[in-house]
């Protein structure tokens, strides 16, 4: 009888940690399915609709926004947006991780400082900042100024509205996501196993390349997808940095749907875009749960 009633208890109890645990787990379910999963089904539909003559939708069935994906004017966009991509993940990862290093391994006065510099960017306007440099890259701006004070050009460089101006502003504003990821798994590195490397005769490069750069993989492949994925969907900076020059897949979504008005071709980039996005976020599952089965 008393082993009856335990039971009863027990099960009454797991009853309401179910219970209590459902309507923890409600207001984020309602969020995703009112803010995420309804309008991707809505972009998902409209890709495979015709425009209205004054914009809209027409509601008949078609495959030629997908079909017109694969014009080389479109493949051109999306091959130039992954390269700026890649290479502003490369160049952040090259800046942040030493960056990063350096910060971990701080004493906890200056940790708290540096750690405060890094996210201190966040506090302004990302348009605002964005503008900024224009001010620093234009032809009378600081830096051609300061160079041409310094007698080392005689004419301004051409730095605004060129590729280069893009990727500048793109790692400016996406370096913070890389360095944080990475302070985060080199800050809870065991460097007794670079000891014991060094100990065993393991030069400074060979126990970095086998120690530390395995150990801290981790943090560089978040980092990497917290940059790239912004990145590659990046059109403010574009905009702004590149004007009509530079023209990132993101800015060619923002036309179609607020200048063309053709909103079916511009769902068919978005699901494009959100397939690109998707496979660095699948490698990166794949890896987590290889390292996780080891």
């Amino acid at each position: 009888m008393a082993f009856l009633l335990q039971k009863s208890s027990h099960s009454t109890l797991e009853t309401r940690k179910t219970k209590n645990l459902s309507l923890l787990l409600l207001p984020p379910t309602i969020w995703l399915l009112v803010f995420f999963i309804i309008p991707l089904v809505i972009v998902f539909i409209y890709s495979f609709l015709q425009r209205g003559t004054y914009g809209g939708v027409t509601w008949e069935f078609t495959w030629s926004n997908y079909q017109r994906l694969a014009n080389d004017l479109y493949l051109n966009v999306f091959g130039r947006s992954l390269g700026l991509a890649a290479l502003t993940t490369l160049i952040c990862l090259i800046i942040g991780y030493p960056l990063a290093f350096f910060i971990a391994t701080a004493s906890p006065r200056w940790r708290n400082l540096l750690l405060f510099l890094v996210i201190i960017p966040f506090w302004t306007n990302f348009l605002v900042r964005t503008y900024a440099w224009i001010i620093i890259l234009r032809s009378e701006g600081v830096i051609n100024t300061v160079l041409q004070s310094l007698n080392l050009i005689q004419e301004p460089l051409n730095l605004l509205f060129t590729p280069f101006a893009v990727i500048l502003g793109l790692i400016y504003g996406y370096l913070p996501f890389m360095i944080l990821p990475l302070y985060a798994t080199i800050e809870r590195l065991n460097f007794s196993l670079v000891e014991a490397a060094q100990d065993l005769g393991a030069n400074d490069i060979r126990t970095f390349f086998r120690i530390i750069l395995p150990l801290t993989s981790p943090g560089i492949i978040a980092g990497s997808i917290l940059v790239f994925i912004p990145a590659l969907g990046a059109f403010i900076t574009p905009d702004i940095l590149g004007g009509a020059k530079t023209v990132m897949v993101g800015n060619l979504i923002q036309n179609q749907f607020l200048q063309a008005r053709h909103w079916p071709f511009g769902s068919a980039l978005s699901m494009g875009l959100m397939i690109l996005v998707l496979i660095p976020v699948m490698i990166y599952f794949r890896s987590s749960n290889s390292e996780n089965s080891i």
